[in-house]
């Protein structure tokens, strides 16, 4: 009998490697991609691009991926319909998680191929947390800049700014938007105001509540201030992306919004590139109308090696200063291991007949 072919995608660090060595050593054929293709599902991959995916997905039974939550703009490859069409021995796709939208399960179930998730040790908000806090620290210290100043002989070249006391802005307070405001109020005294399209300041007292604060201080100043869109950009010091991608919120923060921020003020996104419109972002950066930018997330994802982002030298000639990183709010070696310790067992399961952990429905869920 022919053995099992396997293909692991996107998988950087090749964390998956020790994982699938739970396999039996025979029987399976392992095949680990280390690169990301361009998305088939965006608009402007050409059909070369979508005929290479095509390519390189064709031949194999088993397809694992990665995805960090529920977006249809992904960072590891997407699945839409057409893609699945297009690979007829495709019998099982896994991923990460217990639902999703970048995933066409309705079409997989038309073909017969059951869609799976992961369960149980997963992720945390926590790491997210740590990235988004790391990012502002980056900026508000120069951590960066000052680091490749020593290596190059120098010293001292510009000014840290504090926080204490300043304005943090949270364009979104759910679970991460929470976390990340206590963090920040608590560590770093700064006042917290918070926006989103439906957030009501009831909510916002709840939410500091569950959170184990106050709702307002010994003045009267709530812990979680609700204000208007125009006054979290106005006078925030430090802001930060904490919404959901969807169809309302994507292209949401646009040059009215960033336009509005102080020259002093610092921009973090580590939620999704497409919420803010990039090229209304890269703008405000180049001119150097705000002093720091930073970002974790990105319209495409690997970021192309010819973005703007990449080759404009920051922090120069009045440009805004500007830390990246590469979508590494949720990279943790343990969380990453566990899930592809779940891919191999339900691969396992579903060679022996047996039920799936997390399987899909149809919807996604």
């Amino acid at each position: 009998m022919a053995p099992l072919k396997i293909a692991v995608l996107d998988d950087y660090q090749k964390a998956s490697q020790n994982p699938f060595k739970d396999l039996p050593s025979s029987g399976y054929d392992v095949t680990i991609f280390t690169d990301t293709l361009l998305p088939y599902n965006h608009p402007n991959t050409p059909q070369d691009a979508k005929d290479a995916l095509v390519k390189r997905l064709e031949p194999f039974d088993v397809i694992c991926r990665l995805s960090s939550t529920i977006t249809t703009m992904r960072e590891r490859t997407p699945f839409p319909e057409e893609l699945v069409n297009r690979l007829p021995n495709l019998k099982l796709l896994l991923t990460t998680g217990g639902r999703n939208a970048s995933l066409d399960v309705k079409a997989c179930s038309h073909h017969g191929i059951p869609v799976a998730g992961t369960g149980g040790k997963g992720l945390s908000p926590d790491s997210t947390t740590q990235h988004c806090v790391a990012l502002i620290l980056a900026l508000a210290r120069n951590i960066p800049q000052d680091d490749a100043i020593m290596k190059s002989g120098g010293w001292q070249t510009a000014f840290a700014t504090g926080l204490a006391g300043k304005v943090y802005g949270s364009i979104g307070l759910g679970r991460l938007g929470v976390s990340i405001s206590k963090i920040m109020h608590i560590a770093f005294g700064m006042k917290v105001v918070a926006w989103s399209t439906n957030l009501t300041q009831e909510a916002a007292d709840e939410k500091a509540k569950a959170a184990g604060l106050p709702v307002e201080d010994e003045n009267g100043e709530k812990t979680f201030k609700v204000v208007s869109r125009d006054e979290l950009f106005s006078s925030a010091d430090v802001a930060t992306v904490q919404l959901v991608l969807s169809d309302r919120s994507r292209g949401l923060i646009t040059a009215n919004d960033l336009g509005k921020m102080k020259r002093s003020a610092l921009f973090i996104n580590t939620s999704r590139g497409p919420i803010v419109v990039e090229e209304d972002l890269l703008d405000v950066a180049k001119k150097g109308s705000i002093r720091g930018v930073g970002i974790d997330v990105y319209e495409i994802e690997p970021l192309p090696t010819e973005s703007e982002w990449r080759t404009t030298r920051w922090g120069e000639e009045g440009r805004s200063r500007v830390v990246l990183t590469p979508h590494m709010g949720y990279v943790e070696e343990e969380v990453i291991t566990e899930w592809y310790r779940q891919h191999v067992q339900n691969i396992l399961r579903w060679q022996k007949g047996e039920p799936l952990d997390t399987l899909f429905s149809d919807n996604g869920y």
